[in-house]
């Protein structure tokens, strides 16, 4: 047996777990997707990691030197009590998987400049991701792995978490006007709502037990909490005030309704995770009015609207970014700077100018573009030593910032966008 203990950024441990190495090697070969090469220390590799990954997240990894395998895994689980184990496992891992550029991203420079700050999370293997900034300045993030809600201070860096119903899972949170905290329950079926002050919460259970997995979710003018459901291939709408929630099926089987946001008008549109389709939702019948892209192979992870009512998406498939004009039905679209296997993913529009990451390069990079004069920049981002992503959500802050996340590390980050004098 090997005792794994989650610390916080403190070295307190908060939670403990048990992790049992004596699990047969035949069984962990049979596993899909096992194929990692023969060595010393292959056993206790494929018993540490695969009860949350497969092979594929080695194998497609940017590779670190020891010390840098060292700090990733320690991101996840604290192996420091069983330090020759550690040392077996890192050296595996360092001798099979050295540091490579095959996922070298392609940097744009430019004369835009920005500073990154990034703080770590105090639950190991949380997976922080989605992070949202409160009227009171505070950050709150989706702790999805760990099944809690965080709330960072960024003036004081105090740190936060709440522990959530069992299997809740929090995909994303999001606040209401009053700054209340509500959060995907994408595992248990539910909308929740915590209560910082106590620690309650409430839960609101899907009507329809097929409606399985609410994933992304954002409040409109008028109080209503609009979210998609991803894999169920669903769209909900709650009314806060008496609890009843209403269910959409998508017209295109397999859409995977992913991001969504609401125009200027109180319309809320869908990003389609699994076909090329924008969708926009009619507030008062939940009627769909889907918009299909040209290229068929497109998919969308997350889109935006501009000052002028045009939805920006990245075409995460392709590695594109692109417009769709709602009043014209024009389509425009632009090769990411690091090309068709980058996987644009989260984005925001700020100021006019366009946000995003591309989650399939290590470093992930953060892009900038300027729609007046169509130019490119990037900038790498920081993760400590690791290159391990990703931005899965980014969401700009009261000044005109960003806040963003590397889930991969467990880490909250706010990106100050300087602007010139």
């Amino acid at each position: 047996m090997l005792r794994l203990s989650k610390l916080s950024n403190t070295g307190i441990a908060i939670t403990s777990v048990v992790l049992c190495l004596a699990v047969s090697f035949s069984a962990y070969g049979q596993r899909p997707g096992s194929q990692l090469p023969d060595g010393a220390g292959k056993q206790l590799v494929e018993s540490l990691c695969f009860g949350c990954h497969n092979s594929r997240q080695i194998a497609r990894s940017s590779g670190y030197t020891q010390t840098d395998w060292k700090a990733l895994i320690g991101t996840m689980v604290d192996l420091s009590a069983s330090p020759a184990e550690q040392d077996k496992i890192t050296q595996y891992l360092a001798t099979h998987y050295p540091p490579n550029n095959k996922q070298a991203p392609v940097l744009i420079p430019g004369d835009s400049e920005i500073v990154f700050k990034e703080w770590v999370t105090p639950t190991l293997g949380q997976r922080s991701r989605d992070p949202i900034e409160a009227p009171d300045g505070t950050i709150w993030w989706a702790g999805q792995w760990g099944n809690l809600i965080g709330r960072l201070n960024p003036n004081s860096g105090e740190m936060k978490e709440f522990p959530l119903p069992d299997n809740a899972k929090p995909h994303t949170v999001t606040l209401d006007k009053a700054g209340n905290v509500w959060y995907t329950g994408n595992k248990n079926g539910t909308i929740g709502t915590l209560d910082p002050k106590t620690g309650k919460v409430t839960e609101f259970k899907m009507p329809d037990p097929a409606a399985r997995d609410p994933h992304s979710a954002i409040f409109d003018a008028k109080g209503i909490l609009w979210f998609t459901l991803q894999h169920s291939n669903m769209v909900g709408r709650l009314d806060p005030t008496t609890g009843n929630i209403k269910l959409v099926r998508m017209k295109t089987n397999g859409s995977k309704p992913y991001g969504i946001k609401i125009d200027s008008e109180g319309n809320p549109w869908v990003a389609c995770n699994g076909s090329n389709c924008l969708v926009k939702v009619d507030t008062q019948t939940m009627a769909l009015t889907e918009i299909k892209l040209p290229n068929e192979e497109t998919t969308v992870r997350r889109l935006d609207f501009d000052k002028d009512g045009a939805i920006w998406y990245v075409n995460s498939s392709q590695g594109r970014l692109g417009r769709y004009n709602p009043k014209t039905g024009e389509v425009k679209e632009w090769p990411s700077p690091s090309g068709p296997k980058s996987h644009p993913y989260a984005i925001a529009v700020i100021d006019g100018i366009v946000w995003y990451n591309e989650s399939r390069r290590r470093p992930e990079t953060l892009v900038r573009f300027d729609p007046r004069t169509e130019i490119f920049q990037s900038w790498p981002i920081p993760s400590g030593r690791i290159h391990a992503g990703i931005i899965r959500h980014m969401r700009p802050t009261r000044d005109g910032n960003l806040v963003i996340h590397q889930s991969s590390t467990n880490r909250i980050m706010l990106v100050t966008l300087k602007r010139p004098n």
